[in-house]
């Protein structure tokens, strides 16, 4: 079989219709790299890995100078870490750029994660290496990566992120301060929440007793349909805070939320964790998560 032959004439191909077709062109250039990756592989089995520097000597000067020996070894790759069935039909919506970001990753697992940020929140090339860099992945809880490696049911804890990065030069020396940076970029603070989040204010005012009391930020998910309370603490977690958000939560199911909507969930965001109290907490609608600071 001339794996060469095969290779170079759905390389000219490619490189036609990437000249003709401008609409969907990403897409057939990654079927056809899933293609050359395939008979790439079988061409290493059978003559050795040194062919696929031979075939990119003779591709350089027959096709285009891309075509080096590491962006062949690139495009074998890509072959070799989608071919399970299982795995294929996920990168059909990608352009080649996100896949060549993705796949030094190695684990199949978070490639398949980072994949699905990108379908779900078309994120360009530059987003894509932001999440990687900082590390969104490896944030999850570690309980619940199975849950989404096998597309089980997800519920809204699953995607809250530990820690929750805040880029800053200061140092957090209280709780308004806290507040104030995540403010300042709230947007980013709720993607690493998850999917869904609304804000609907800080310092939200209640009356309890007939005195004011104040919730840090109040957010409302509208994938899980219901109010999402933050409070934040500069301390570990301690049980008198698992009581104050509960009160908060209670609040807002008494007296904020509809009949048409879920339970209202707590999130508190602390220093550190205390994974103690929080399994004593008979409230399972309260998680807990941490902050760090990333310096730029």
């Amino acid at each position: 079989m001339n794996y060469y032959n095969q290779i170079k004439e759905q390389l000219i191909e490619d490189e036609i219709y990437q000249k003709v077709k401008d609409y969907s062109k990403e897409q057939h250039r990654v079927k056809t790299y899933y293609e050359i990756g395939k008979l790439l592989s079988e061409a290493g089995k059978h003559y050795g890995d040194n062919i696929i520097g031979e075939y990119s000597k003779r591709l350089e000067l027959e096709v285009n100078k891309k075509y080096s020996e590491r962006n062949l070894r690139y495009i074998r790759k890509f072959y070799e870490t989608f071919s399970n069935q299982k795995w294929k039909p996920l990168v059909s919506k990608l352009c080649w750029s996100h896949i060549v970001i993705l796949l030094p990753l190695n684990d199949i697992n978070k490639i398949c994660y980072y994949i699905k940020q990108v379908e779900e929140n078309n994120l360009s090339k530059r987003k894509l290496q932001e999440i990687i860099k900082n590390n969104e992945y490896e944030r999850l809880p570690y309980k619940y990566k199975n849950k989404i490696n096998n597309n089980n049911k997800l519920s809204i804890e699953d995607f809250i992120k530990d820690p929750i990065i805040l880029n800053t030069n200061k140092e957090i020396i209280s709780e308004k301060l806290l507040k104030q940076l995540i403010l300042e970029d709230i947007s980013s603070f709720m993607k690493q929440l998850g999917n869904g989040y609304s804000f609907i204010d800080a310092e939200y005012k209640i009356l309890i007793d007939n005195r004011p009391n104040y919730i840090d930020i109040l957010l409302f998910n509208y994938i899980y349909n219901c109010f999402v309370v933050i409070e934040l603490k500069i301390t570990e977690v301690k049980k008198e805070h698992i009581g104050q958000i509960q009160v908060y939560m209670n609040y807002i199911n008494k007296n904020i939320k509809t009949i048409y909507m879920d339970n209202t969930i707590g999130i508190i965001i602390a220093k550190k964790k205390n994974e103690f109290v929080i399994s004593y907490s008979s409230d399972n609608r309260i998680y807990e998560t941490t902050y760090k600071i990333k310096e730029f």
